[in-house]
């Protein structure tokens, strides 16, 4: 990235992952939900800075197994 075009705020946590969780609701790429990815172009630099600080708890939201083998196993 040119140093002349950097901004001294937060950048977008975006890794060109898009996908939204279905029962989770968030990004499974930066783990924002819609509505902060919505609004991340208008948020201050403080508001980006708490979205960020909220996103390492959120992975563990994608961790949770559905079942797998082990599960379609267990239910015959």
């Amino acid at each position: 990235m040119n140093a002349d075009w950097k901004r001294d705020e937060p950048e977008s946590p975006c890794i060109k992952i898009c996908v939204v969780h279905p029962t989770a609701k968030i990004c499974t790429g930066c783990l924002r939900s819609l509505d902060e990815i919505a609004q991340w172009g208008t948020m201050s630099a403080e508001e980006r800075q708490a979205v960020l600080d909220a996103l390492p708890p959120r992975a563990s939201l994608l961790k949770k197994r559905r079942g797998g083998r082990a599960g379609r196993m267990s239910r015959g």
